[in-house]
């Protein structure tokens, strides 16, 4: 009977270790970084952050801008929003006026 001998390898026992390391790898990666990781929560943290601060200025914004269109209802129209709509519209100042050119603010 023939019988051959072989040499134990050492190969063999580092392929399942290997694999588990790789997918350990992988989704560790991805758990940190992926669309719904760690990394990406902290960036959402700090953009709500940012967007509540602009909602602050909007809201703000519509504040005045509703206690100014209050101020052209017919009840309660004021001769100076009236007067001061009317020149802005027509683009028109008396000669004893002193006319004063604002820059127009740019919209994000």
């Amino acid at each position: 009977m023939w019988t051959r001998q072989h040499r134990q390898r050492n190969t063999g026992r580092l392929i399942v270790p290997a694999i588990s390391a790789a997918f350990l790898a992988y989704f560790g990666f991805h758990a940190y970084h992926g669309e719904f990781g760690i990394y990406s929560k902290y960036q959402l943290e700090v953009r709500v952050a940012e967007l509540e601060g602009r909602l602050g200025e909007i809201r703000a914004q519509r504040i005045e801008l509703e206690r100014r269109v209050q101020l052209l209802h017919d009840g309660t129209l004021e001769k100076d929003m009236l007067d001061e709509q009317a020149r802005k519209a027509l683009n028109l100042s008396h000669e004893d006026e002193i006319t004063i050119m604002r820059p127009l603010r740019q919209q994000n």
